[in-house]
């Protein structure tokens, strides 16, 4: 096991490290910031000097290695907006994210597991049809569209909850709505696609032909294999907790990492993208390590070099 997770490990540093390369010279061969925080008016010598104060008249490697050296010591840059370290700007955004993204995973989860492995269990149903097509509205609804609609019914037609803003308690409940309803649709698909294939194996035959009860074959059987690929989708959406509330966050006018994200984008704030980017990908990564350890947890072939699919 120890050697299995160390493997992983190793190609999450990778991972990071790549993310963290691609993001840097894409954001500054993107553009000049000095020319968006100084505007193209500004006098040669103010843009100038704010080039070399932050240091972007050195070439771009010299600029990737200076960062990777400070990075390596826990510091991300400063913002470039208002001079505060980038990673602390991004840290006082996580527990507003939290905040929401929480709560819509846990309704993920309390939606989306229970009602797909009651459409395998009904399958061909009216119950698994409706469903299903309640599902697939779900997920192919845009998130945007989805916030708009709720504002507009919640909010401007019946006035129970807040359109924007997190000052009173209740505005968290249609941002966690919104995220909630597509990520609880996904896993329901995907989760009564695993059971259906559990459920067509000879072994799950041949409990049923033992004599054993089916709830039981279900509880026993079914449920524990199941469990395997659909591990998978919600580790993927443990690690998109963050990345996901960026367009929900800006329709709700949420102050969350988001909606910072958004801001330092259109004020061209590289060292705030850079630090929201790589909290991103850290948590996408370490997710990915806990289902693969829960993999090798669930399935011991892939301890001994086995593959998911096996």
């Amino acid at each position: 096991m120890l050697r299995y997770l160390a493997g992983r490990l190793l190609r999450a540093i990778l991972t990071i490290f790549l993310v963290i390369a691609f993001v840097f010279f894409v954001l500054h061969l993107s553009g000049d910031p000095a020319m968006m925080i100084l505007s193209a008016d500004a006098p040669p010598e103010a843009i100038k000097a704010f080039r070399e104060a932050w240091g972007l008249d050195r070439p771009v490697w010299e600029q990737f290695l200076a960062y990777l050296f400070h990075a390596l010591q826990g510091d991300f840059g400063n913002s470039m907006r208002d001079g505060r370290p980038a990673m602390q700007l991004v840290l006082e955004r996580v527990p507003s994210t939290l905040a929401i993204t929480v709560p819509a995973f846990a309704l993920k989860l309390l939606i989306g597991i229970p009602a797909g492995i009651y459409a395998a269990l009904h399958r061909n149903s009216l119950a698994d049809r409706l469903t299903m097509m309640i599902s697939v509205a779900g997920f192919t609804v845009p998130s945007f569209v989805l916030a708009l609609v709720l504002v507009l019914v919640f909010s401007v037609q019946l006035g129970w909850l807040p359109s924007a803003g997190s000052d009173k308690p209740t505005s968290a409940i249609l941002p966690i709505v919104t995220l909630g309803v597509a990520g609880a649709a996904i896993l329901a698909r995907f989760t009564r696609s695993a059971m259906l294939e559990v459920l067509g194996q000879p072994y799950i035959r041949a409990a049923s032909a033992k004599g054993l009860q089916w709830r039981k074959v279900v509880v026993e059987h079914a449920l524990p294999n199941a469990a395997i690929p659909t591990t998978t989708i919600v580790g993927f959406m443990v690690g998109t907790l963050i990345a996901g509330a960026v367009v929900v966050e800006s329709v709700f006018a949420w102050p969350g990492i988001g909606r910072l994200l958004v801001s330092a984008v259109s004020n061209r704030d590289l060292a705030v993208v850079q630090a929201i980017l790589l909290l991103v990908a850290t948590t996408m990564v370490t997710a990915n390590i806990i289902v693969d350890f829960v993999y090798g947890w669930l399935d011991p072939r892939l301890r001994r070099g086995g593959t998911r699919g096996r």
